[in-house]
C-alpha cells in the first residue's frame, strides 16, 4: 500500500504572494537607520533610489516607504530574520541615533518586538519550521479588527478572493502565499482611523475577484491591465463593511511578479570583510521529501553491480 499524503496541505489558494506593505514615512534618513542599520534589511538598489520613496527588501517581500506624513499600520508586521543576537546588537546601536523618536525594542522568549521611529510594530522571529522553512521574509501581517468580524472577513477572502481562510482563537487567518498569511485579530480596543496605508498581493485568477468586487461596488481603482485596487472588506452574506485596508491586487503576468530582489549579508562590514559574502545566502538545510522508489533503485543497483547503493 502506497503511503497516503495530505495533498491539501500544499494548497495555496488564489492569492500566491504577499509582496509589499506600503507606509508613508517623513524622513528617509531615520527610515534607513531603522530598516537597514537596525533590522539589517536591504534598500533596493535598482528601483526608487531617489528621496521621494524607498523600497526595502526582506527576502521575497518588500516595504514601500514613500516620503510623506507618517502612517501607522493598525496591527503589526512579522519578519523572519536570522541571528537574533546580531539583530539585538544592531537595534541597540540605534538607540542614540533614533533618540527622541518612538523607536524601541524588546526581547521575548521566541521573538523580538521592534517599534519604528513612527510607532509601527514589528515582530521578528528567527527561522523555524513555523513559517514553512522561511529564513528571511515576511510571514504575516496582523491587523486588529472589531469584535465579531473574523468570520465575515474569512468568508470574504474565501468567497470573493478565492483563497483559503480559517477562523481560530477569534482571528481570521488568510493564506496569501507559501508560508504567508494575513491575520485579522479581534480586539476590544478602540481602533484609530484608517490613514491610507496599503498591502499588495499577487493573485492567480485575476478576473474572478475583479468581477466580484465590481458587482459589490467596492472596487476603487482600475490601475492598469495588470492591477486594480479596493479598500473595503465586506461580509459576503449582507454586504456590511467589516474593515478597511487598501489592497493592491496584481496579476502574476505583472512585469514585477517574481522580480529577483537583492538581499545583503548584514554581517559584512569594512572591518570584517570576506570576499564573496556580500549577498545574503540562506543556510543549507536537508529538506527530505521522501523517495518511495529508493528500495526499487537499491535492488536494481545491487543486482547489476553486486554492491550496495551508497547514500545520496
Amino acid at each position: 500500500m502506497a503511503k497516503q499524503y495530505d495533498r491539501s496541505a500544499e494548497d495555496l489558494g488564489n492569492i500566491v504572494g504577499l509582496e509589499h506593505v506600503n507606509l508613508l514615512i517623513p524622513d528617509q534618513g531615520l527610515a534607513t537607520l531603522f530598516y537597514v542599520s537596525g533590522l539589517g534589511l536591504t534598500r533596493d538598489p535598482y528601483l526608487m533610489t531617489s528621496v521621494d520613496n524607498m523600497w526595502i527588501n526582506v527576502g521575497r517581500s518588500q516595504f514601500h516607504l514613500p516620503t510623506g506624513k507618517a502612517q501607522r499600520l493598525r496591527g503589526r508586521t512579522a519578519l523572519v530574520i536570522p541571528d537574533r543576537e546580531l539583530l539585538l546588537k544592531r537595534l541597540a546601536n540605534m538607540k542614540k541615533p533614533l533618540e527622541g523618536t518612538e523607536f524601541a525594542f524588546k526581547e521575548h522568549k521566541d521573538h523580538v518586538t521592534a517599534i519604528c521611529p513612527w510607532g509601527n510594530e514589528f515582530v521578528v522571529y528567527e527561522p523555524s519550521n513555523n513559517f514553512a522553512g522561511m529564513v528571511l521574509g515576511m510571514p504575516y501581517v496582523e491587523f486588529d479588527v472589531p469584535k465579531k468580524t473574523a468570520k465575515g472577513i474569512a468568508d470574504f477572502y474565501s468567497k470573493l478572493m478565492g483563497t483559503m481562510a480559517t477562523v481560530k482563537d477569534h482571528a481570521a487567518h488568510v493564506s496569501v502565499g507559501y508560508g504567508q498569511e494575513l491575520v485579522f485579530r479581534e480586539t476590544d480596543k478602540k481602533l484609530p482611523d484608517y490613514d491610507g496605508h496599503h498591502i499588495q498581493v499577487y493573485v492567480a485568477n485575476f478576473s474572478k475577484p475583479h468581477a466580484a468586487l465590481v458587482e459589490r461596488k467596492i472596487l476603487t481603482e482600475e490601475s492598469n491591465q495588470y492591477q486594480y485596487r479596493f479598500n473595503d472588506i465586506v461580509d459576503p452574506a449582507n454586504g456590511k463593511k467589516l474593515f478597511e485596508i487598501e489592497h493592491e491586487i496584481r496579476s502574476i503576468t505583472h512585469p514585477l511578479y517574481a522580480r529577483p530582489l537583492v538581499n545583503r549579508n548584514p554581517r559584512q562590514s569594512n572591518r570584517n570583510y570576506v570576499q564573496g559574502r556580500d549577498g545574503w545566502v540562506p543556510e543549507w538545510e536537508d529538506a527530505d521529501m521522501g523517495d518511495p522508489r529508493r528500495a526499487m533503485r537499491e535492488a536494481r543497483y545491487q543486482e547489476a553491480t553486486g554492491r550496495a547503493l551508497a547514500a545520496d
